[in-house]
């Protein structure tokens, strides 16, 4: 063993006590690191707890803090209530038993499992009328004396002042009637000039808890209010309350909400209206136990808080008073749950007023603009409610009549090529004004409102691309105007029964027997074909996302998504046109011998509607503009809008609507068939014509519908008619002229293809004569036929059958029959001179020789310099 150095001594290991810190910065007192303070459960303080008879509350969660706010650890909480006949508490975790707890059951079973029924279950406590002296009495002071906290109502009378005294503090009260809360010691003091009626009000049967830490020094948590009462099996929104002593709501009971009663400022919210953006309501519920919703079943003041949910949280937002704020407009149920007792009940509804009007215009508050093309034209609305409210924040889509070369944007508008479009601001559900299904049109919530129409010219030439093809061949041949010469023919795998193309020219969907093709117009190849979807094809939306197609096979129609090459949905029948808004929202579907027609939107799914005017079937549909709504081709040409009309069923709140989502909106009172059918973009005219006897071709005038200086009047700028309102007869006020299409022998119509800028339309048609209908509209009255002799080596054995106009609207091209070629018409105002003739000789599927051209799409594309 070593020896120690000299000069170096042991001593044993010295302990040094903590610096105590005192709370006052002195030397005696509170110290840091001893509990100051303990929170319970901040939420249910705020809330309390209510809980069903039997049921088993939460597990309670406390903290400490020291006096400089540091938190402080505790090892053992001790929980205690102030009622144990009313809760019974599991003194470790702080879960309370509406009920009593087991202890000492045995058999292995743990205490604080099972919560027990009472012995004899707490009651509510009546509700008193106290004694009011005469008004020579005034004023009357009350001194609350329960241990719980209540309510005083106010009802009647003339009172001039009521104030409040808690804790030796009076403030004057903001009511003279209605609900005050008041606990323990607080002194009331009532002046009036006409005695009123005050009804004194208990809270349900209540306990408080308590949070300790075991060794902390004596420091008690807040109190955590606790309700029991019976199991509540209902939960209604209703009125204001008119009598607390029969039938109370939570407009007199205090313990339902939080914080000072809002009744005082707010009005209440019925159900029975709609309220405007930014207006609110006081949301008033009655709670029911037994399963029934007599006042004897009324367990309103024995519950604690309630709070509300509504089902679309974009249509009203609801606080912890149940103060309602109208959001943006729409309909919503609202969902109402008694606090942390596991009861919700979907029991009420909510509406925020709809929009009555929109106003679309340039910045200088014109309807029309010449711009530019990649010219940006900003846009304004201006949306108002029912009221008469602005309304602000709508989610609005912006519809285009040729998007492919005017596309409309949120809030501007940039053209892409020349041309003409009308734009419009539709508020479309369920984007905008959305409702639950079963109440659409209540109030006006979940219907569609459309703004009134601005025009934009975009001056210039641009050139395009044309597609030839034929049902009779297995070639597609294109034209590019920009090189100046046919393409190389596309062979397809099957021979197409038809041919649409999308607004933006990207895609080429045919359709056959054996499957869908389709064409990659940027390269000119053929895609996969699609054997699971056979059948033709009748239109593609707008936005290019969903291809309707019909089977006659399998007696189907279905939606085929682009995105998903997959039929997303399906439905029964065969079709003989489709037709989409311009929003890509909506398609309007007519069936072959049947007497319904067919709508299908992301709002409603499918729907089915019976053709209840004189026409039993139907043979094409044109969609207005704006696009509320559309006329349907056949012996009476009818119109159907968009606006549902809806049947009141029942007598709650909100009642049930039955709805038809395509009303009968006009039809003519005399027969005038059409087969095909087309608006122009001015949306004055719905052009139609038939083959059957004398072709003839009909001029639906819309002109009496447009009231520029009352547009608020106009069904295309109307708000729809509410839930239990039909439309007016003749809702869209229709002119029908008709002139006979001289010279031609049709076996039938193939279409009606007015120009963009609606000064003419072009009729095609199978059969002879070799001449193309010219139609030019007129303001009013019918309009004025040219036949034109088409030349290029055609022959009277020769007919338009197929068309299709530029895209700037200045060159119509005509495929057809007998010389199997196209027409090229070059268009200056409203007068159509035939200039050239391309030749792209379509070889037969069968046979030999070429095949007439009744497929044609244009796409368009930018001139080279």
């Amino acid at each position: 063993m070593s020896a120690l150095p000299v000069g170096l001594s042991v001593v044993g290991c010295g302990h040094h006590a903590a610096t105590v810190v005192y709370c006052n910065g002195g030397d005696s007192g509170p110290a840091t690191g001893q509990i100051a303070s303990i929170s319970l459960s901040p939420t249910l303080a705020t809330t309390g707890e209510s809980l069903n008879y039997t049921q088993i509350g939460s597990a309670l969660s406390a903290t400490a803090i020291d006096c400089k706010g540091a938190s402080v650890s505790v090892s053992k909480w001790i929980y205690a209530t102030s009622n144990m006949a009313v809760a019974d508490i599991n003194p470790s975790t702080g879960q309370v038993c509406a009920g009593i707890w087991n202890r000492n059951t045995g058999g292995g079973i743990q205490d604080y499992t099972v919560c027990q029924p009472y012995a004899t279950p707490p009651t509510q406590a009546p509700t008193i009328t106290l004694s009011v002296p005469a008004a020579t009495g005034s004023p009357v002071n009350y001194t609350y004396t329960a241990a719980n906290p209540g309510a005083l109502q106010f009802i009647g009378g003339t009172v001039t002042s009521i104030t409040l005294t808690d804790s030796g503090v009076t403030t004057t009260q903001t009511i003279t009637s209605g609900i005050l809360a008041v606990q323990k010691n607080d002194v009331v003091t009532v002046t009036y000039t006409a005695a009123p009626t005050i009804n004194f009000i208990p809270n349900g049967s209540l306990a408080y808890v308590t949070a300790t830490a075991e060794g902390g020094g004596g420091a008690t948590s807040n109190g955590i209010a606790i309700y029991v009462h019976p199991v509540v099996t209902g939960i209604v929104l209703g009125g204001a309350t008119a009598s607390c002593t029969t039938d109370p709501g939570t407009d007199c009971c205090p313990n339902n909400t939080v914080g000072t009663s809002p009744s005082a400022t707010t009005g209440v919210y019925t159900a029975g209206k709609c309220l405007s953006q930014g207006q609110t309501g006081q949301l008033v519920a009655r709670i029911y136990a037994n399963g029934g919703t007599s006042p004897a079943d009324n367990v309103t003041c024995s519950v604690g808080h309630i709070s509300y949910s509504p089902l679309s949280s974009g249509i009203v937002t609801i606080d912890e008073n149940g103060i309602a704020t109208a959001n943006l407009p729409g309909s919503t149920l609202i969902t109402a749950n008694v606090s942390n007792s596991s009861t919700a009940t979907q029991s009420g509804f909510f509406s925020t007023c709809p929009p009555a009007s929109i106003t679309l215009q340039t910045p200088t508050g014109a309807t029309s603009a010449t711009v530019g093309p990649n010219n940006l034209l900003p846009l304004t609305t201006v949306v108002k409610d029912t009221n008469g409210v602005t309304l602000n924040g709508l989610s609005l889509e912006f519809q285009s009549t040729t998007p492919q070369t005017i596309p409309a944007a949120v809030g501007s508008v940039t053209p892409t090529y020349p041309g003409t479009a009308v734009l419009t601001a539709v508020c479309l559900p369920g984007s905008c004004n959305p409702a639950p299904f079963s109440q659409i049109g209540l109030f006006g919530n979940g219907q569609p409102i459309t703004s009134n129409g601005v025009t934009i010219t975009a001056p210039g030439t641009a050139s395009e691309v044309i597609y030839m093809g034929s049902t009779q061949s297995q070639y597609v041949t294109p034209r590019d105007f920009t090189l100046g010469q046919i393409s190389s023919a596309i062979k397809l795998q099957y021979v197409p029964n038809s041919m649409v193309i999308t607004q933006d020219g990207s895609t080429i969907y045919l359709g056959s027997s054996q499957g869908l093709q389709t064409i990659s117009t940027a390269t000119n190849t053929i895609g996969a074909v699609n054997e699971n979807v056979p059948g033709t094809v009748l239109a593609v939306s707008p936005d290019g996302s969903t291809v309707v197609v019909t089977d006659p096979v399998r007696q189907t129609v279905s939606l085929y998504s682009a995105s998903s090459s997959a039929v997303i949905s399906s439905y029964g029948g065969v079709a003989n046109s489709a037709r989409w808004s311009p929003d890509s929202q909506t398609v309007y579907i007519t069936l072959q011998g049947k007497n319904q027609i067919l709508t299908y939107s992301a709002f409603t799914n499918w729907e089915e509607t019976t053709l209840d005017g004189k026409d039993q079937a139907y043979t094409d549909a044109a969609v207005m503009v704006p696009s509320v709504g559309a006329f349907f081709a056949g012996q009476y040409t009818e119109a159907r809008s968009y606006c549902p009309v809806g049947t009141l069923t029942g007598t709650g709140t909100p009642q049930t609507v039955v709805n038809n989502f395509a009303p009968l909106a006009s039809e003519s009172s005399a027969p005038t068939p059409t087969d095909k059918l087309a608006a122009t973009n001015d949306g004055l005219h719905i052009i139609g014509a038939t083959a059957s006897g004398t072709p003839t071709l009909t001029d639906v005038n819309l002109s009496g519908t447009v009231n520029p200086t009352a547009p608020k009047t106009n069904p295309e700028q109307a708000a729809c008619p509410p839930a239990g309102t039909a439309l007016p007869t003749n809702y869209f006020p229709t002119t029908f002229t008709t002139t006979p299409l001289t010279g031609i022998t049709a076996t039938a119509i193939t279409k009606v293809i007015p120009e963009a800028n609606s000064s003419l339309a072009f009729v095609t048609y199978s059969g002879s004569s070799g001449i193309l209908p010219e139609y030019i509209p007129s303001a009013s009255g019918a309009g004025t036929l040219v036949p034109i002799t088409l030349g290029n080596g055609a022959t009277a054995a020769s007919a338009p059958i197929s068309g299709v106009f530029s895209t700037d609207g200045t060159t119509f091209y005509a495929g057809t029959s007998g010389d199997n070629q196209v027409h090229v018409f070059t268009i200056s105002g409203t007068t159509a001179t035939e200039t050239s003739v391309l030749t792209p000789a379509l070889p037969l599927a069968t046979g030999t020789g070429t095949a007439p051209i009744d497929l044609i799409a244009q796409k368009p594309k930018k001139t080279l310099n």
